[in-house]
């Protein structure tokens, strides 16, 4: 049924908008952009920073915009001197609160509370208080907090509670003392915390940020003795873009390629091939538990994030999950065992670097489990998008007029499949797209499978094989994941396959990624127009299905053997382990 349409004005200019729109959403509509602080749509709807006030004809006080719904015949007003005064002394009570050290905080070329204060004409802090030191809290393998930059927005809470269903941070003391912290000021490294960073891209300012270990990369890039080996992950080509002002869901792959080649790596990879060994380490497992009464349902095991909230949150279903590693792992696998073979090198002096969008990438690369037989752990460093963003920036590159460069062919040939890793479902359609045609000996066609693309939080299919129906599922984002999990085991839901992501919308959306104002966020649909980019990509290449790729063939057929093999079990297979989800050092 169509909403009721509700007819208002604006600083004198009709509008109409369906009933339920908020002022704030209506001014939008009018081209009148009204200032938020606190505000995020969908994640963080609050009306607590009192930044978006707006003068309402008939009211006693000024009304968050952000909350307040539209009625008929209501006159607002958003540029007037209550209006304006209000702004700006709420933004000066908030920065009397506020370390402001802006020139070398890791947010400085893009902070909403900086922009803000521009936006607002805030030329001096009359409330300035006495020079505050910072509150770091850096116990996590993935982030650093610093409390004495945070404006308490709640947005950090909202989205690790609604969007996680994980919430372990939150508001603790009250008044001046009020800090957002976890349950009785504990590290984050005792708590539940799933390494997300899910809080980092909804952070206006520099309170959190990932834990940056350029610092690393660059010493080993300057080591004689290291052979050092980059591979990016699929999202990053269709992201890194927007760190140098290009629209959103650009695709710099060549030029990303070039940047890594003139920051000094010896060999530039693709993460995308090790997705393609996924794919046929995965589909194997799969068929062999379907056709062997496995434990079902399979779930993938392509995200860390994920993996350590059912670790965490859902043990019982830790047997449910794929034994492989992740693209990630079993890309510096392969690095550290075929390659260093073939080009005569001793693993241990190979430093393998990716580029991920996920800050739970580095709390992976440290996890016992994924050490090799020969005593190595496959990846050394991971850094985020954002992090690679810095360096090229550092180096003085001019990313815009790079030209476009070519991946190592050894482990830098890909398929449309791993390519779309990247979004949401792209590792249920890659999986599929190899599992159907094993199964049925035939070419798909169409190659496409539509039900299980799209940016929603749950998406169900089903398929015919040879006799047997399969049902799967996919879901991103921890809340998505929890209500399926629960639907799964009070025996509501039935599937044989599902892929989860800890990130709502997959990875172009993973918690390393570039950073979007909320301004962007609330308004623009990052996950769907990044994503579109990647099937874009996978549209236009040569091989589209994992198992089609020529280097993956090659390896398997002179150095893994088959797929689901002892070989490739010893490298390209781990165990996940049930976790407590309080840890102390007794």
């Amino acid at each position: 049924m169509d909403k009721k349409m509700i007819n208002l004005t604006i600083d004198n200019i009709p509008v109409t908008v369906p009933e339920g729109t908020t002022v704030l959403e209506a001014a939008r509509s009018a081209g009148i952009k009204i200032p938020t602080l606190c505000f995020l749509k969908d994640v963080n709807e609050i009306g607590a920073c009192r930044i978006c006030v707006v003068e309402v004809k008939g009211a006693r006080s000024l009304m968050a915009s952000c909350v307040y719904p539209v009625n008929e015949g209501m006159v607002v007003y958003t540029n007037t001197e209550r209006v304006r005064h209000s702004r700006r002394l709420t933004l000066e009570l908030i920065l009397s609160n506020h370390r402001m050290d802006c020139l070398t905080c890791s947010r400085n070329s893009h902070c909403e509370l900086r922009q803000l204060a521009a936006d607002l004409g805030i030329d001096a802090v009359r409330y300035a208080a006495d020079k505050m030191m910072p509150q770091i809290e850096d116990s996590a393998l993935h982030l650093v907090r610093d409390n004495s930059k945070c404006v308490l927005c709640r947005r950090c809470v909202s989205a690790c509670r609604k969007l996680q269903a994980v919430g372990v941070i939150g508001p603790n003391n009250r008044g001046f003392e009020t800090h957002i912290g976890s349950a009785f000021d504990r590290d984050l490294n005792e708590v539940d915390c799933v390494s997300c960073g899910q809080c980092i891209v909804v952070c206006p300012t520099g309170a959190l940020s990932e834990k940056d270990s350029t610092a690393e990369v660059l010493a080993a890039l300057q080591d004689p003795t290291k052979h050092v080996v980059v591979g990016p992950a699929p999202s990053v080509r269709v992201t890194l873009g927007e760190s140098f002002g290009m629209p959103v869901g650009s695709n710099v792959e060549g030029k990303m390629i070039s940047a890594l080649r003139r920051l000094g790596f010896d060999k530039v990879f693709d993460v995308d091939t090790a997705a393609d060994f996924t794919i046929m380490e995965e589909g194997t497992e799969f068929l062999q538990r379907l056709q062997n009464g496995g434990t079902m349902p399979m779930i993938t095991s392509c995200s860390p994030g994920w993996i350590r909230y059912c670790e965490q949150h859902y043990p019982e279903f830790v047997p449910n999950l794929s034994t492989c590693k992740s693209p990630q792992q079993m890309f510096g696998a392969l690095v550290k065992s075929y390659y260093a073979e073939k080009a005569g090198i001793d693993p241990n002096d190979i430093y393998v670097v990716s580029i991920m969008p996920c800050t739970a990438k580095k709390y992976e690369v440290k996890r016992p489990e994924q050490r090799m037989a020969n005593g190595c752990m496959p990846v050394d460093a991971s850094l985020t998008t954002r992090e690679l963003a810095r360096m090229i920036t550092q180096a003085g590159m001019m990313f815009d007029h790079l030209p476009d460069g070519e991946f190592d062919p050894m482990l830098g040939i890909s398929t449309g499949a791993s390519v779309i890793f990247g979004a949401t479902g792209g590792v249920m359609e890659a999986a599929l797209r190899t599992v159907v045609a094993k199964v049925t000996g035939s070419e798909m066609a169409p190659l496409e499978f539509h039900e299980v693309r799209g940016t929603q939080g749950i998406k169900e299919a089903s398929y015919e094989l040879p006799g047997k129906t399969v049902r799967v599922c996919v879901a991103s984002g921890l809340s998505n994941a929890k209500q399926v999990l629960d639907g799964v085991r009070a025996g509501e839901l039935n599937y044989d396959f599902i892929e989860f992501m800890a990130c709502p919308g997959g990875c172009v959306n993973g918690g390393g990624q570039p950073l979007q104002p909320a301004s962007v966020r609330s308004f623009t649909d990052l996950r769907s127009l990044r994503a579109k980019a990647l099937y874009k990509q996978d549209q236009s290449m040569e091989f589209r299905k994992s198992h089609e790729n020529p280097v993956l063939k090659e390896i398997y057929e002179t150095y893994l053997g088959e797929p689901g093999g002892h070989k490739a079990h010893e490298l390209l297979h781990c165990t996940y382990v049930p976790q407590k989800r309080y840890r102390t050092d007794d």
